[in-house]
């Protein structure tokens, strides 16, 4: 039944009862009672007869989770005062799936608003906010992920064989942070640093953007430092609150 929410997209986002039905390849009896059941959960609503869109409950959890996501309150603050200091966009990253999910976001001034954002996914091997999430993931997952997406691996230039993927994810590791250049646009950098657990255990990471060819005024020994100093932040005050709850 949650398989139908996945449907919809920026790009589709109203379904018709009937293409819902065709499209999880299940009865009309069942197809429909899923949709009923979505209607009186509020997870989606009717915008015309037999035709549907997300419904308004998602709202307010969306709302719930700004007030209550453990990483997203430890991050308050920080994101802004790491814009103050670099002078562009901050975002928060966390791992979702086989991918990473941005939860939070700091504008700057005159920033672009085709940018990464919160809501938005990319994939978990290209880009540096990515990559530092990867490096520190367990190494059960990292097993299950690797033959899974073995291909997309060896395209990011992460390692044609598990060994290689593992080395190259220890380089990471060892650095603290990672800077990145063109992988998601030409001539624009990334730079991000892990967020962990008490775990050690890389829950998401913060970073930034910057191109090149608009903004030249970046100082890289600064900003890395700024970078891992914000993470370090969001990490104590995240497991400063989980011993404390």
């Amino acid at each position: 039944m949650l398989n139908v929410l996945e449907l919809f997209s920026e790009a589709e986002p109203v379904w018709s009862t009937a293409d819902i039905i065709e499209a999880l390849e299940t009865s009309r009896s069942t197809g429909y009672r899923y949709i009923k059941t979505l209607h009186d959960a509020g997870l989606l609503t009717a915008v015309r007869n037999g035709y549907h869109s997300l419904g308004p409950r998602i709202i307010e959890m969306d709302l719930q989770i700004r007030q209550t996501d453990p990483l997203l309150l430890a991050s308050h603050g920080v994101l802004e005062d790491l814009v103050d200091k670099i002078g562009h966009s901050a975002l928060l990253l966390t791992a979702f799936r086989d991918s990473v999910l941005c939860i939070g976001e700091a504008r700057a001034p005159l920033s672009p608003a085709n940018r990464f954002s919160r809501g938005q996914r990319r994939p978990l091997f290209q880009g540096a906010g990515s990559k530092v999430i990867l490096a520190h993931l367990p190494h059960h997952r990292l097993k299950a992920i690797y033959p899974r997406h073995s291909t997309e691996i060896e395209d990011a230039g992460l390692g044609s064989t598990w060994r290689v993927f593992r080395k190259s994810l220890g380089e990471i590791k060892k650095d603290g942070f990672l800077l990145t250049k063109g992988e998601f646009n030409p001539g624009v950098y990334g730079l991000a640093a892990p967020i962990f657990n008490d775990q050690k255990t890389a829950l998401g990471s913060v970073g930034f953007a910057w191109d090149e060819n608009t903004r030249r005024d970046v100082d890289v020994p600064r900003a890395v430092i700024a970078v891992t100093q914000a993470a370090s932040t969001i990490s104590q005050r995240l497991q400063e609150n989980q011993h404390g709850s």
